[in-house]
This record gives structure tokens, C-alpha cells and sequence, in this order.
């Protein structure tokens, strides 16, 4: 009967230069993740919520005022958006005083927010319609959005809502 002789390999030595090669490809790996992560990561967010926290704090005082002025009018305003059959979308807004009728002497812009980019937002153009509501018309595309409506007079804001909405 005949005896294979098995020959053992030669044990592979772990030199300076492997280590330095692993070494520099593995953080040359991590150094490339990181890079792609970063760009995705920029070119992607295109939104904030403010440009500057400190002009907004600055400011605080002044939006609180705001917001009891606005209280105090105790107009009933009520937006909807709804989407027409040619394909836009159509905002109409209704606003009331305490009396339950029309708000005749103000001005009304509206801002359709997308909640994770600002490229995608949309300004409506609002104008009076025959029944006393406002009307404005976009090519806002399905999903949420952050429905903005400000309404001044003479130049100045005198209200201002913002409401969450889901466009279909």
C-alpha cells in the first residue's frame, strides 16, 4: 500500500508591508464611505426649518405680539386643497370675522411647504372669487405638505396659519 506524504505548506510570514497595505485600504475604504455619505448627505437637505435661530429668538418677542393680535381678531379662516380634474391642485381659502361675514380689505398668500425639501415648494397665487373666498391653483404633487397662509392689510401681517396637509 502506498503512503501519500503530505507536505505542509509554508506558513506565510505577516510583514511590515502587509500591515501597512491593510492598514491604509482599510481607512482608504472608510475615507471613501465617508466621502460618499457626505455628498449624498449635502446635495440631499435642502431644508430648514429658519435660516438663523438667532434672528428667530431675536424676533421672539415680536411673533408673540403677533400671535395675540391675532387672537384677538377671533376670525374663523378656513383652507382647503383639494385636487381638480385637470390635475392641479386648487386652495381655497374662506375668511370670516366675528360676525360671520367676509373679510373684505386684506391681502392673502399662501405657501405650500414640502417638509423635507425646499426645492419643491410652491407659492399660490390667491385671488378673490365671485362668492367672497380666495382661489389660487398649483402643480403641487401628492403627498404632505406644510400649508402656510398669510394674510395682511395695509402692508402688514395680521394673520397666519400653518397646518399640515395631505395632498392627493
Amino acid at each position: 500500500m502506498k503512503t501519500a506524504t503530505v507536505t505542509p505548506k509554508p506558513v506565510r510570514e505577516v510583514t511590515g508591508t502587509t500591515v501597512l497595505i491593510c492598514f491604509v485600504g482599510f481607512f482608504g475604504v472608510v475615507a471613501t464611505v465617508n466621502g460618499i455619505m457626505m455628498h449624498a448627505a449635502i446635495t440631499t437637505f435642502a431644508g430648514t426649518e429658519t435660516s438663523s435661530s438667532y434672528k428667530a429668538g431675536l424676533a421672539y418677542r415680536q411673533e408673540e405680539a403677533a400671535a395675540t393680535a391675532q387672537s384677538a381678531l377671533n376670525w374663523q379662516v378656513d383652507g382647503r386643497i383639494v385636487r381638480a380634474p385637470s390635475g392641479e391642485a386648487v386652495l381655497t381659502v374662506d375668511v370670516k370675522d366675528t360676525k360671520r361675514a367676509p373679510v373684505y380689505d386684506i391681502d392673502i398668500t399662501a405657501r405650500l411647504t414640502h417638509p423635507l425639501n425646499a426645492r419643491l415648494d410652491h407659492d399660490i397665487s390667491l385671488s378673490r372669487a365671485a362668492d367672497s373666498s380666495f382661489r389660487g391653483v398649483t402643480e403641487a404633487t401628492a403627498g404632505q405638505w406644510t400649508l402656510i397662509i398669510e394674510m395682511s392689510r395695509g402692508g402688514e401681517r395680521v394673520y397666519r396659519t400653518k397646518s399640515r396637509v395631505v395632498l392627493k
